[in-house]
């Protein structure tokens, strides 16, 4: 039996790493689009490592948002 508080502060743990993945991956593209702005050249490499940043990001926060849920 979870006592409420558990589960709330289970729910705000979840809820933190949304935000915060959410967050770094808009900080990434915004500074790739600025990268791409300034050397368009590189656009190809930049989106590269772009998508390569949000799939550690995602899998990070993927594996934190598991942890909050599993962990009671």
């Amino acid at each position: 039996m979870m006592v409420p508080l558990a589960e709330s502060t289970q729910a705000l743990g979840a809820g933190f790493v949304i935000i915060g993945a959410g967050i770094g991956i808009g900080l990434l593209w915004a500074a790739g689009l600025q990268s791409i702005a300034r050397q368009p050249e590189l656009e190809k490499k930049l989106q590269t490592m772009m998508l390569l940043g949000v799939a550690f990001i995602e899998g990070t926060a993927l594996f934190a948002l598991v942890l909050c849920i599993l962990l009671k």
